[in-house]
């Protein structure tokens, strides 16, 4: 950071690049920031949540009377006697609104905990109790959880991106090439499990509906929750301040709508707050993949043919894809190229967007099939990857803004040690260890969404950034004051950033790696206009000098490009064949993700994704019961995430990648360090081993029976039937 003194002003200049504690730290460390279900309201009942208890069916009855007889019980609101809600609108990415948000409007059971009922009551304790003694009769059907890469109802699905590419003649591509890979990879379930439950607290205030949440978009709630109920969105205003997580569930779901339902009904505030088996059901997951990659090369591992295909599943009620085909569309190009997306509806709770959706089961599949070409054609992992580097889009042949994965691979491989690397596997030990080394390349999407923002020179010489920005533990009310200190050349302690308002005005949510970027623009342009007016002398009033930003017009003129981050994946693993267990001793990811606003913060979000790349590769698993249909163990119990004592050395860094379009060089990195780190780790265990592990995650049973099946080496345990 520097400063310099101009005509009696001084300005601050370079405070984007340095390392930053959190603004509101000290407040989250001694609990003083609130988050949705904290916050005190007078008069405040509760809601809980009734789930169904099979799989598919109809409703046939809800006894109310001996619950409304409950100490406290105020209202239990069901299909039979629930406000009506409007459903037929476009919603979110021009697709329309999940129904298992619009609770209560009919007496369909879709799958296993869908919303049935909600008890509300004085307090929570109560309405637990009396939610948990509703008694709901059924008349059931037979149901179908169970997804197969043969699945014969699977259907080619576009979800937010084509279903289908094609170009050249795969099958002649295939015949031609010396060297094949022809593989199915698998990955499961996995929930998102975020620390902070999703809660919301709705009430009317003088003719106006205020929600309270815990969501990664405040408008979007705002303008979903506007339209479901016929309302003028101006009559609507949600607020999230602090968010303790969401990885892209924290969306429109039962909790809200219901919130706001019971809040109409009963006209004072209530407030509806999931618990940790609820949202299993409720909060959207990462859909199951059953994924098939084939790959045809010359003799010096340049690919000439490549298709991916991966199906997914989706609920019976929903369309959710789980576009995994599309990474080959970024990453690799050869003259027979297909990918494809397809579905299967289940009865199953509708899947949504889990961090690097897509990309994350997609890298898994795509990056493990170019390991195994690799090995075949002889040729190093990381030289493969460099001599298949396209010089246009694959599939869209646009060029690429930046494309920097090679100096990802090269500064990763040094700093590594790849260069010392024994290509044999097996052969490296420490004593009942067998160690390896994998590696896998890593791409998301950096683009930018249009975006408003506030920003106003108050009197006292401070200045006040208003936007719809949403903070889920990224850091992103400190990368703003950053940024807006920068673009007004100012000290950061002038510059005060409010967020997670929509009465702030429309921007886009936190997701798809575009949040901080989009309002990041949006800061800039408001802070060069506010520039110019106080330039002119224009003296500052009590109640300040406001303007607005909108960069619709400014998004909208940029040239079709392909935008993307990269990164390049390290990972060395230890493996004991006699009992097992796998660990990760060190780990290495290098990324090219534009300019890093807070090396701090950004660096956290990273070795975030890549712990969480391992523990997808190794512990990750939800399990369905196929006579009920529901989860085994749908708790942090039963479902087990990477933890301290499954993580050892993790390091993340990054090479110079400005974007020159963008007014900061912002890429983003909220998903890259997830994709290709389950590979990397995958990778590494063959190395280790000897052995493909295509079916996560690498569970100590299936590294024994791979040992088994190899007269106690390593083995293979063959790939999973189902996904």
């Amino acid at each position: 950071m520097t400063t310099a003194t101009t005509g009696g002003r001084t300005t601050v200049r370079g405070v984007v690049g340095t390392s930053r504690t959190r603004v509101e730290g000290r407040e989250k460390v001694t609990g003083a920031a609130r988050y949705a279900g904290e916050i005190p309201f007078a008069d405040l009942a509760h809601g809980w949540l009734v789930l169904s208890t099979v799989a598919r069916g109809r409703i046939r009855s809800v006894d109310t009377e001996p619950v409304l007889a409950m100490p406290g019980v105020l209202a239990v609101l069901h299909h039979g006697n629930a406000p009506r809600l409007e459903t037929d609108y476009v919603g979110l990415l021009g697709i329309p609104p999940d129904p298992t948000a619009a609770v209560f409007q009919n007496d369909r059971v879709p799958h296993l905990g869908w919303p049935v009922a909600l008890v509300v009551a004085e307090n929570s304790e109560q309405a637990r109790e009396a939610a948990e003694a509703l008694v709901v009769a059924y008349d059931e059907e037979p149901h179908d959880t169970r997804l197969t890469g043969a699945h014969p109802d699977a259907y080619p699905a576009a979800g937010v991106m084509p279903a289908e590419t094609e170009k050249g003649d795969l099958d002649a591509g295939l015949a031609e090439s010396p060297f094949v890979v022809d593989e199915a990879y698998t990955t499961p379930e996995e929930h998102h499990s975020m620390m902070e439950p999703h809660a919301a607290t709705a009430l009317w205030d003088g003719g106006r509906l205020e929600v309270v949440d815990s969501n990664q978009g405040t408008t979007w709630i705002q303008g979903e929750l506007a339209k479901m109920f016929s309302l003028d969105e101006s009559a609507v205003r949600v607020r999230s301040e602090h968010i303790g997580g969401g990885f892209g569930s924290k969306g429109l779901r039962a909790h809200q709508v219901s919130a706001v339902m019971a809040a109409t009904v009963l006209q004072r505030p209530v407030r509806v707050v999931m618990t940790r088996r609820q949202m299993f059901s409720l909060a959207g997951y990462r859909s199951p993949t059953a994924q098939r990659v084939r790959l045809g090369a010359d003799a010096d591992g340049r690919l000439r043919a490549l298709d991916h295909r991966s199906v997914s599943q989706t609920s019976t009620v929903y369309e959710f894809v789980e576009p995994s085909a599309g990474v080959a569309r970024v990453m690799y190009d050869a003259e027979a190229h297909r990918t494809a997306n397809e579905v299967v509806r289940l009865d199953v709770p509708s899947p949504t967007f889990m961090r690097a959706p897509g990309e994350a089961p997609g890298s898994f599949a795509i990056e493990s099939a170019l390991d195994e070409l690799a090995e075949r054609c002889g040729v190093d992992p990381v030289e493969l990857r460099l001599r298949n580097e396209p010089e246009t889009g694959p599939v869209s042949g646009l060029p690429f803004g930046s494309r920097n994965l090679e100096a990802c691979f090269r500064e990763g491989a040094r700093r590594f040690g790849w260069d010392g690397r024994d290509p044999r596997t097996g052969v490296r030990r420490d004593g009942r260890w067998l160690l390896g080394t994998g590696t896998a390349a890593a791409s998301f999407g950096a683009g930018a969404a249009p975006s408003t923002a506030l920003l106003t020179a108050e009197a006292d010489g401070g200045f006040t950034v208003r936007i719809s920005a949403a903070d889920i533990g990224t850091g992103a009310r400190t990368a703003l004051t950053m940024i807006a200190a920068d673009a007004l050349e100012v000290a950061p302690d002038r510059v005060r950033v409010r967020i997670g308002d929509s009465d702030f005005g429309p921007a886009m949510i936190a997701g798809g790696s575009m949040g901080t970027r989009s309002w990041a623009w949006a800061v800039t342009e408001a802070a060069r206009e506010l520039r110019e007016r106080l330039a002119l002398g224009t003296p500052v009033p009590p109640e300040g000098i406001t303007v607005r930003s909108d960069t619709t017009a400014a998004l909208g003129s940029l040239a079709q490009k392909e935008r993307h981050s990269y990164g390049a994946q390290f990972a060395e693993v230890a493996v004991d064949t006699a009992t097992g267990e796998v660990r990760v001793r060190r780990m290495l990811g290098i990324f090219a993700a534009g300019r890093i606003v807070n090396p701090l913060t950004a660096r956290n979000q990273l070795v975030g994704g890549m712990i969480w790349g391992v523990s997808m590769a190794l512990h990750e698993e939800a399990v369905r019961d196929r006579v009920s249909g529901g989860l085994y163990a749908p708790d942090l119990a039963g479902y087990h995430v990477a933890t301290h004592a499954d993580i050892g050395d993790i390091d993340a860094d990054w090479v110079d990648d400005s974007d020159p379009e963008d007014p900061v060089g912002i890429k983003g990195v909220g998903e890259i360090g997830i994709v290709g780190a389950a590979a990397a780790v995958a990778n590494a265990v063959w190395h280790a081993t000897g052995v493909r592990h295509r079916d996560l995650p690498i569970r100590p049973d299936r590294v024994l029976s791979a040992a088994a099946a190899n007269g106690g080496a390593a083995g293979t345990d063959g790939g999973a039937a189902d996904a």
